[in-house]
């Protein structure tokens, strides 16, 4: 669970400061006037983050297995390709709270309050889903960190494949390209 929050932390919280400080600073503007297209500039906001989150969860597994002896019973493959769809989620929330803000300070109370904390809390990293009223249940599938979780849980400590975690995986998928399509139109629209 800690690897989800660390990618968290690390995606989404520095994804929505850093363009909002260019924002802040001016830089955004020049790059806007720039020859540069608006795709371009948005892969060059998001690479450098999805690289880090893939580190932090190389860090996060080597600390595992050497700190905690807790080894990966299922496949290190199928863990990274579920880190990078979560990744991608994550950075579509940066991006998003990015568009929304004015100044870093703005972005980071967004960020730590309306999306960070919410996923915390109806992931299952805090409580259990099961024991949460039916009605706080029906928000837990919106979470990307809740289906992170399970797949996380169930590639390290029970050793399933993608026979039993498919569905959280095309799920996470899904909802990475929804919300990250969603933040880059709209940050194209700020652009404009």
């Amino acid at each position: 669970g800690i690897a989800g929050l660390l990618l968290m932390i690390v995606t989404l919280l520095l994804t929505s400061l850093a363009v909002v400080k260019e924002k802040e600073i001016g830089t955004l503007e020049q790059l806007i006037v720039s020859p540069i297209k608006p795709y371009q500039m948005i892969l060059g906001k998001l690479i450098p983050f999805t690289i880090l989150g893939m580190v932090a969860v190389i860090i996060v597994i080597t600390a595992m297995r050497i700190i905690f002896n807790i080894p990966v019973r299922g496949s290190i493959f199928l863990l990274f390709g579920s880190s990078f769809f979560y990744v991608l989620s994550l950075l579509g929330f940066g991006l998003f709270v990015s568009t929304v803000s004015k100044t870093q300070q703005q972005a980071m109370m967004i960020a730590i309050f309306a999306v960070m904390m919410p996923m915390v809390f109806l992931s299952g990293f805090t409580f259990p889903v099961e024991n949460m009223p039916k009605v706080i249940q029906i928000f837990t599938y919106i979470i990307p960190l809740k289906y992170y979780m399970i797949i996380i849980r169930g590639i390290v400590l029970k050793g399933i494949g993608i026979a039993e975690l498919w569905q959280e995986i095309l799920i996470m998928f899904g909802m990475g390209v929804v919300i990250l399509s969603l933040s880059i139109l709209r940050f194209k629209k700020r652009l404009e």
